[in-house]
């Protein structure tokens, strides 16, 4: 059976403007609801942020949710109720598990106690949310800089909870179907994604061209059916791809 491509432009994507937040949404989010754009495979929320400096998302709730933040430029502070705390950067890989309950905040780390910002620098970020494997787990946090493993070229491992990437991932996640991989494709590099069930390519910065597919630009995603090692290659100025490997889709029976 042939691999099945669904293109999704960066101009197609929900969109939040908020003074303080700039945000598109991959897949129905908050206020923004379409049924039949919920989740592709196991991959609930996909979010493009832009934050300003000196404001962020204040403490708030997560329960039963894996998530994923990846920064593209500038830093994000993180909070939570465990008693975590820190600053991500570009290339820290960060996961925090909500379990079975966490308040967290993040905000650009321009935020001092003062309120008054030290820079006047936005932070971009990608935020990702899977389902984990059960409910009810203890709450958890992990991060690690992946950034010498990118430098090698290729696709690094961001996070996975797939057995046979135990001796490769960065930070682990609590699902055993699903794994994140990044690159930073230099121009006219080529590399294979992944084969795998479901695969969501998405284009955090630059341009590529993905067999099948065609061109890509910044924001632009592909929700790939029964991936088959199709090939992605770099724009002129490079890109950063982020990809989801995952062998299991959410149930909507």
């Amino acid at each position: 059976m042939a691999s099945l491509l669904d293109i999704r432009r960066a101009n197609e994507r929900f969109h939040t403007r908020a003074g303080w937040l700039d945000s598109h949404h991959s897949f129905s989010f908050s206020r923004h609801w379409d049924p039949k754009n919920t989740h592709f495979g196991l991959l609930l929320v996909s979010n493009d942020d832009v934050v300003a400096p000196g404001t962020g998302f204040e403490t708030h709730p997560h329960q039963d949710m894996e998530i994923i933040t990846w920064v593209l430029d500038g830093g994000l502070v993180h909070q939570d109720s465990e008693g975590h705390n820190g600053v991500i950067y570009p290339g820290l890989a960060q996961r925090m598990s909500a379990g079975t309950g966490i308040l967290h905040s993040e905000k650009n780390d321009s935020w001092t106690l003062t309120g008054q910002p030290e820079h006047d620098d936005p932070v971009h970020f990608i935020q990702m949310w899977t389902i984990p494997d059960e409910s009810g787990i203890r709450p958890g946090y992990e991060q690690l800089d992946i950034n010498d493993e990118l430098a090698l070229g290729g696709w690094a491992t961001l996070a996975s909870g797939m057995p046979g990437h135990s001796n490769q991932r960065a930070i682990g996640i609590r699902q055993k179907h699903a794994a994140l991989h990044v690159a930073r494709i230099r121009p006219a590099e080529t590399l294979e994604i992944v084969t795998a069930p479901f695969v969501h390519l998405f284009v955090a910065r630059g341009s590529a061209e993905l067999e099948g597919a065609g061109a890509l630009a910044t924001g632009d995603a592909v929700r790939v059916t029964g991936a088959e090692g199709q090939r992605v290659t770099g724009g002129p100025d490079g890109a950063e791809v982020l990809m989801w490997e995952m062998n299991a889709a959410i149930s909507t029976a």
